[in-house]
């Protein structure tokens, strides 16, 4: 990039800085001492006015051309602001009126995106201007840019702890459930296994053979591994095999037939299995043998309960750590579908029973090279609004691809849409349609943040009423310098 233009003509037109809005109240007078403190220069196509970082010197005032406002952040990289032709819009050292207490380097870069001219007026100068013309004015300048700054730092503080808050009681709710099933599976699993090992007691009381005692605790072993195994039946076909099975085992003279005979059927058990357990134990020992086997079936039941409410529980711990990125490395390349899948389970205790949630991924959507945390905080705020924008029904739709060099993820809702007039400031700090203390404004803002500061993507929105998509592009490639770290 070239330096700033050193080129000063002589004299400042006066007529020109009156059509300018920043100066168009100003007196002749006025004008006339601005156009002797400063100087027009003209800046060629990506020549920087000024750069963020060097002593701010300068206060700059676009005449004629295009440029655009650039600024390197800690929490969002570089973000750079849409281009702008008009006449008037400025920048450098704006805050030069505050004087000791004003950033000594330029908090900005300011690049001519066009051949321009601008206005270049001396920061001590124009410190002087403002104290001098509107003294009021600059104590309420003053006021205000210190009070946003730190309404500014509360605001994104409390946005995120509520986000934090939000997802914690959606993951508290999932791990209830399969923690409550596990504890109740637990329970019962004692109750059986102390009946289980007085059955088998009984059975060696009376007097059971050892090598029938053997074949018996072998087709327990068969039964268990056949549990949830079989091939699927209608609720009709097992209606009618449990009450075959339960004729059948009245008929062997087992007490409470018909409590066992579910559990047996479930591993399989049939007539012709009831006939085996005749011939390996004997008719004598044959009712105590299928007790003992139908209490040892649902033991096998009960575990597999556990092991689904565990592995539950598992999954969505290894979905809560995805969503945070523990243990891993801030810039990494990342599986996008896996960071969407992360953070759907993480919300889905807080989907609506009528709201249905429907995934599209490309299969051959490559790895992002991206910060993984960062993105599961921009589609942590789509989704939420999204939720917001249906209420209690309708479809929220995740879906990717991806374009030449860029990966694509769109979020969809059949909400209420986002009304045309208010399409170009969602993506505003502190903006919102929500009602006092429902929104602050800053969900779509830190989205914008993170997508195209720091990762030079882009962040869009189209909408009719009962359909909105959110638009993320992130390029595929990574990028020659990684933006510093938040």
């Amino acid at each position: 990039m070239k330096q700033m233009s050193t080129e000063l003509p002589a004299r400042v037109d006066i007529d020109e800085l009156r059509k300018l809005f920043l100066f168009e109240r100003l007196t002749d007078d006025q004008l006339a001492k601005l156009a002797g403190s400063g100087a027009m220069s003209r800046f060629e196509q990506d020549e920087f006015v000024v750069r963020q970082g060097d002593p701010a010197e300068c206060f700059a005032v676009l005449v004629e051309g295009e440029v655009q406002m650039i600024q390197e952040t800690v929490s969002a990289g570089t973000v750079a602001m849409p281009r702008t032709s008009q006449p008037g819009v400025y920048g450098g050292a704006t805050a030069a009126y505050l004087g000791d207490r004003a950033p000594q380097t330029y908090q900005h870069s300011l690049k001519a995106t066009a051949p321009s001219r601008m206005f270049l007026l001396p920061a001590r100068k124009f410190a002087h201007v403002v104290a001098e013309w509107f003294p009021m004015g600059m104590h309420l300048l003053d006021g205000l840019m210190s009070g946003g700054r730190a309404q500014r730092e509360v605001i994104d503080r409390r946005q995120r702890l509520t986000a934090l808050g939000t997802i914690t009681a959606g993951l508290t709710h999932e791990l209830n459930n399969p923690a409550a099933a596990a504890v109740r599976a637990v329970g019962e699993l004692r109750s059986l296994i102390r009946t289980s090992r007085m059955r088998l007691a009984q059975l060696a009381e009376d007097g059971i053979p050892p090598e029938r005692l053997r074949a018996i605790i072998e087709m327990q072993e068969r039964c268990t591994a056949a549990v949830g195994t079989l091939p699927p039946r209608s609720p009709m076909e097992i209606s009618d095999a449990e009450e075959t099975l339960g004729d059948a085992l009245e008929e062997l003279g087992v007490e409470d037939a018909w409590d066992l005979a579910p559990a047996l059927v479930s591993a399989g058990f049939a007539d012709e299995h009831l006939a085996k357990v005749r011939d390996k134990v004997g008719e004598r020992h044959a009712p105590a043998a299928l007790r003992w086997l139908a209490g040892a079936v649902e033991i096998s039941q009960m575990l597999s309960e556990v092991t689904e409410a565990t592995e539950r529980i598992t999954s969505l711990l290894r979905s809560a750590k995805q969503y945070s990125q523990m243990d891993r490395a801030p810039f990494q390349v990342c599986d996008l579908r896996e960071l969407l899948d992360s953070t759907a389970a993480i919300f889905r205790g807080k989907i609506p029973p009528g709201v249905t949630l429907v995934t599209d991924y490309d299969p051959t959507l490559p790895p992002v090279p991206a910060y993984a945390g960062e993105l599961n905080q921009v589609w942590t705020n789509l989704i939420h609004n999204a939720l917001d924008a249906m209420g209690e029904e309708g479809t929220l739709t995740i879906r990717t691809a991806y374009d030449e060099d860029e990966a694509i993820v769109e979020i969809g809702d059949t909400g209420h849409g986002v009304p045309e007039a208010i399409k170009d400031r969602i993506f505003e700090p502190f903006f919102t349609t929500k009602s006092v203390g429902q929104g602050t404004g800053l969900g779509l803002d830190i989205a914008y943040r993170i997508v195209a500061g720091r990762h030079g993507g882009e962040i869009k929105v189209r909408s009719v009423p009962g359909e909105t998509w959110f638009e993320v592009r992130l390029p595929l490639r990574e990028p020659a310098t990684v933006p510093a770290p938040a």
